[in-house]
This record gives structure tokens, C-alpha cells and sequence, in this order.
């Protein structure tokens, strides 16, 4: 905010040393060379910074930018000793360039809490001792021990111990994995129970966080950066402009002295003056930054953050768009999908269940107890015991009870069949009878398949979801909204390949919708990243481009919506004001159009635009009914 504050203050005391020198000049009839060094001085404070920036492009072999114009008309109006003229119009571009630069550092942050991933040590086992070390000195081979609530500093194997793990940083879902000895472990997992013993099998550069890590703060480098619409159009105008103003100078008065030789000279080097004046940009460094700046206001409005202009133009060109699947699509919360009762009643599965997760806070405890519905009376309960990466022995009315996953009715040599229902399944028998199970599923959104819908409306039938969860549940999730294309098992850096490969067949601009840390380097490597503002995570929230305030995925085709109409209106402005030009220009260079009628155009021209962007803030018909 520096920098806008910056340009704000230097155009209102420059805009003050103008005001002071009009009362002056009218008030004591000053001479121009008095007026002169006044004028010079507000010229100066406002726009040293463009006068520097055309001099070293000039250097740098890019001379016709908006600076170099600038600069040019400017000094064409001291010429022809327009000197108020030549101050407005830094003071105005000023303040056009402060509302871009607002807008883009209001809202752009850096990927700095991503960070957070990153482990701040690990426990070596060095024979009975316990060491901390950096992640980066352990050695393959080594053994790291993690406790409950640490995270995971390297890859390796579980040599020792039991323990779920929240695998949410690395997968973005909201299922826990259970493991045990001999099962893989990914660093960045969270440790939620037992100790464990884990033998590294990567050092700390070829682990699963540091190429995370690695992943985002490169994929920036990447994304292409959209040209801004001045730059673009001052290329042509600047050349063609200055080109048409020299020979103005010179051709028309040598032609005209060769013919009669009258000396006029000093007439069209006036007129070659007026020209650059009236060339002079106002209308487009005004009207276009604040048609964004408006856009981006009035998108606001609706819960929807843009990180700048450039991702406008970008949200409108949208053909494609690729999901993550849970906190996204789904709730991001588990629910009971189904009850089966194979040697038991269903009521009676649902029963031992909720009293077996009486004690527990797991998500999955959470949606059994929430299903049930019932008052617990934990007088019944005479023993329970938690057997860590399994599930729950329960002794109640004399009997005893098993609930948890497949791994603990094998390790009581329970005999039963495996569901291949899709979803987390809870198992659930007596010490020696299999009784039935329960299907725990994520809960899809219900606006999701309004909002497949809608961008279909908008002729974007090319939608993917990428997922960490498994093919089967991915599926039955993408077919129940209407996603047409699944990636499914993906791993941070799997995202990031499926996007390369994506963006590779040229199909148009590619967004990406996600909220967890894991989406961060998909996020960023998608021409544009949109994220969840309420539950994402903040790496999330940082390496995204939009931000749906309140997680609302029917905004995104609203976004697209009113983003192609802040470009309607920002190419309406380009065309008006071009067009004036062009005939003001034309006008002035036969003599037509003096000083004051290019001051009159320039300035009329800037309000219409102005006017004209200022529609952008206006967004009601947008709204979610």
C-alpha cells in the first residue's frame, strides 16, 4: 500500500501547486515565464517516476511505451505553453495508476503460510537416546520417532507402532488412514494418536513436503502474465502518433515554402504541438484501470476477491475448469450413506456403533453418534478400549463388540465378506459373529450440479476433478453432479502433471478450483486458480488468483459472467476514446481543432469513459437468489 499511498500524495500536492498557480495567474496576470517554474515543480512531484521510467526504457532500446508518451504530450503542452495542461494530465494518470496498483495490493499476498507445511524438526532414534534434529541431516536408513500432534518431517516405512494420520495437507480429503507397521508414510501427514517409529527411505530434498514446497514457489514462474491494455495499445499508438506529429513539423511548411516560399514553419511546429496534447492518453489510463478497478469492486460485492485487472481478462476467456473434489465439491464432512444389517437388525448396528464412539471425537465418530440420533447411556458401557489404527472393543450388556475397520475384524479372526460399497466402511460384530457395516460418505454440495449446469449455459462443457480420494468414490461423486473427466488417487504433485497436461492441448484458458494447502501449486500453475475463502486454507487463499468469500461454487459462474462484462465496457472505452482521438487528431492537424477544443475533447472524452466504467460497480442483477 505503500506505493499507492505514494502516488496519492504526490498527485494531491502537485493537483494543490496547480491550484495555487491558476488563482495566481488570474489573480495578478502573471507572465508565462513566471507561470513556467510554478508549473514545472507540480510536474515534477507528480511524475519524476514516469519521466525515469521513459528515460531508462529509452536506454534499453523500448522507447514507444504509455511512458514515452506521456512524457512527449506533456512536453508538447509546456511547448505551447499549455503548462496547466501538462500537470493534469500526470496528476490524472497518477491516480489512475494508484487505483490499479490498490487493487492488485489490496489482495495479493505471497505463499508465505504454505510454510507451514514444512517441518520444524525431527526425532532421531540414536540408540535409547532421542534427538532433535533438522529434517535435512537425517540420513535413508535412519529412524525418526513421531508423536501424537507432530507432523511427519520425511518419507519412510512404520517399523514400530500404530497411529492415524491426517493425510488433509497432502490429499486435501478428510479421511484418516489408518497404519501400522510396514505400511508407506508421507511427510507433511499429521500424527492424530500412537507413537510411531517410521525408517526413512528419502532424505529431506526428495521428500513429499519439500517437493510440495518446491512445486509452489516455482509454478509462478509459470503463469503467463497478461499484457496491460495501455502498454498494448500505446505499442501502436506512441510510434504512430510521434511519427504523424514530426511530420506535421516538416512536411506541410517545406511543401508550402518549395511552392511559394512562404516560411510557416513556426504555424505547423504549433500544430505538430497541439497534436501530441491532443494525443495525450487521458480517457484510456483513466477509464481503462478504473473499469477493472470498478469491476473488481463490484465483484467484491458479491463475496468474489479478484487479485487484479489481469485476472479479469483471463476469468472471461474461461473454456475449461478442473475441481478438487472434497471442501470444493463436497462438505468436506462425513455423513452415514447406509446402515447394512447382514446377522443383526440395522437399528441394532447403528446402536452398538454410536455407543462404541461415544468417547471418541474422530469425523468419523461424529456422523455415527449425529446418525443416531439418541440419547447414550454410558452406564451401559462397562469397558471400552480403543486399538489404535483399527477401531473400538466395547463390553456392554454382558457382550462384547468390535467396530472399526477391516484390519480389526481380521485380527480377531472374525469370519465376513469385504463390501465393495463406495465409501469409509465401519465393520461391526461380536467377539465372534460378524453383525454388518456402515457406509460413511463425504456429502456433495447441493448447489454443485447447479453449478455444472450453469457453466454449461456458458459454454464451458470441459470440466475436470482431480481428487487424492480413490476412483470409485471419485466417480460416483462425478457422476452424480455431471463432471465429465476424473483424475483420481493424485498426490500435490499428480495435480500438478494432470494440469501440465491439460494446459498442454491448448484448449482455451484453464481454471482450477480448490481449498486445501495441496491445491496450492495447482492453484498457481492454472492460468487461473480459484479458491474457497471461508474453509481454504490460507496457501490456498494466497496462490489463488479469486476467492469465493462464503464457498460458494455458484459464483464462479457469475465471475465469468461479470467479468465479460467489465470487458465489454473496457473495450467499449478503448474504441470511444481511440475513435475521438482520431478525429480531434485530424482536425487539429488541418488547423480546425485549436488547444482549448483538444483540452475540451481530451477532458469530455475522460468523463464518458469514466462514467461508462463506473457501470462496473454495479452488480445487483448478479446476485445468487
Amino acid at each position: 500500500m505503500k506505493k499507492v499511498k505514494d502516488r496519492i500524495i504526490r498527485a494531491l500536492i502537485a493537483f494543490i501547486i496547480f491550484i495555487i498557480d491558476i488563482i495566481l495567474a488570474k489573480t495578478l496576470n502573471l507572465e508565462w515565464y513566471i507561470e513556467l517554474p510554478i508549473c514545472i515543480i507540480a510536474y515534477l512531484i507528480s511524475g519524476y517516476d514516469i519521466l525515469y521510467k521513459a528515460i531508462r526504457n529509452i536506454k534499453n532500446g523500448e522507447i514507444f511505451d504509455e511512458n514515452f508518451l506521456m512524457i512527449l504530450a506533456t512536453i508538447g503542452a509546456f511547448a505551447t505553453l499549455q503548462f496547466e495542461e501538462a500537470v493534469m494530465v500526470m496528476v490524472l494518470y497518477q491516480v489512475g495508476e494508484a487505483f490499479q496498483d490498490y487493487a492488485v495490493d489490496k489482495t495479493r499476498g505471497s505463499v508465505s503460510s504454505l510454510m507451514n507445511l514444512r517441518p520444524d524438526y525431527a526425532n532421531l532414534v540414536n540408540g535409547d537416546e532421542i534427538i532433535t534434529v533438522d529434517p535435512e541431516e537425517v540420513k535413508v536408513g535412519q529412524t525418526i520417532l513421531v508423536k501424537p500432534g507432530e507432523k511427519v518431517p520425511l518419507d519412510g516405512i512404520v517399523c514400530d507402532g500404530a497411529t492415524s494420520l491426517d493425510t488433509a495437507s497432502l490429499t486435501g480429503e478428510t479421511k484418516l488412514r489408518m497404519i501400522g507397521i510396514g505400511d508407506d508414510v508421507l511427510s507433511g501427514s499429521l500424527n492424530q494418536e500412537g507413537i510411531i517409529k517410521i525408517t526413512v527411505t528419502k532424505e529431506y530434498g526428495e521428500s513429499t513436503v519439500a517437493k510440495i514446497l518446491e512445486l509452489v514457489e516455482n509454478a509462478s514462474d509459470k503463469k503467463a502474465k497478461t499484457e496491460n491494455f495501455i502498454t498494448k495499445f500505446a505499442k501502436y499508438y506512441t510510434p504512430i502518433v510521434v511519427i504523424c506529429a514530426l511530420l506535421l513539423a516538416i512536411l506541410p511548411p517545406s511543401i508550402i515554402m518549395a511552392i511559394d516560399g512562404s516560411n510557416v514553419f513556426n504555424d505547423y511546429i504549433q500544430r505538430a504541438c497541439s497534436f501530441l496534447v491532443i494525443s495525450c492518453p487521458c480517457a484510456l489510463v483513466i477509464s481503462v484501470p478504473l473499469s477493472f478497478f470498478g469491476g473488481i469492486g463490484g465483484a467484491s460485492k458479491l463475496g468474489i476477491l479478484v487479485k487484479g485487472s489481469s485476472y479479469i481478462e483471463e476469468i472471461s476467456k474461461i473454456k475449461r475448469i478442473a475441481f478438487d473434489k472434497t471442501g470444493t465439491l463436497t462438505k468436506g464432512n462425513f455423513i452415514v450413506n447406509k446402515v447394512v444389517g447382514i446377522n443383526d437388525t440395522k437399528d441394532n448396528i447403528i446402536y452398538y456403533a454410536a455407543y462404541a464412539e461415544y468417547f471418541s471425537n474422530h469425523p468419523l465418530a461424529i456422523s455415527i453418534k449425529k446418525y443416531y440420533d439418541k440419547e447414550i447411556d454410558k452406564n451401559k458401557i462397562t469397558n471400552i478400549k480403543e486399538i489404535v489404527g483399527m477401531g473400538v472393543e466395547l463390553n456392554m450388556n454382558g457382550n462384547t463388540y468390535l467396530v472399526g475397520n477391516s484390519k480389526l475384524l481380521k485380527e480377531n479372526n472374525i469370519s465376513f465378506n469385504e463390501s465393495e460399497e463406495v465409501g469409509t466402511l465401519i465393520y461391526v460384530s461380536t467377539i465372534d459373529k460378524y453383525l454388518g457395516y456402515i457406509v460413511i460418505t463425504d456429502e456433495i454440495k447441493p448447489e454443485a450440479k447447479d453449478l455444472i449446469n450453469s457453466l454449461t449455459k456458458l459454454n464451458i462443457t470441459d470440466t475436470i476433478m482431480l481428487t487424492g480420494d480413490n476412483v470409485d468414490i471419485a466417480r460416483k461423486v462425478a457422476d452424480e453432479i455431471g463432471i465429465k473427466n476424473v483424475h483420481a488417487n493424485l498426490l500435490p504433485q499428480d495435480k500438478v502433471l494432470a494440469i501440465e497436461e491439460e494446459l498442454a492441448k491448448n484448449e482455451g484458458v484453464l481454471a482450477y478450483c480448490g481449498d486445501g494447502i495441496n491445491d496450492a501449486p495447482v492453484l498457481m500453475r492454472a492460468d487461473v486458480g480459484i479458491s474457497m475463502g471461508t474453509l481454504g486454507s490460507d496457501a490456498a487463499i494466497e496462490a489463488s488468483d479469486v476467492i469465493l468469500m462464503d464457498d460458494n461454487i455458484k459464483k464462479i459462474p457469475i465471475s465469468i459472467k461479470l467479468s465479460k462484462k467489465i470487458m465489454q465496457i473496457v473495450y467499449q472505452n478503448i474504441i470511444f476514446a481511440i475513435a475521438v482521438k482520431i478525429i480531434v487528431l485530424i482536425l487539429g492537424a488541418i488547423g480546425i481543432a485549436g488547444m482549448w477544443l483538444a483540452i475540451f475533447a481530451d477532458v469530455g472524452v475522460a468523463c464518458l469513459c469514466i462514467i461508462n466504467a463506473m457501470r462496473t460497480l454495479y452488480v445487483k442483477k448478479y446476485q445468487i437468489k
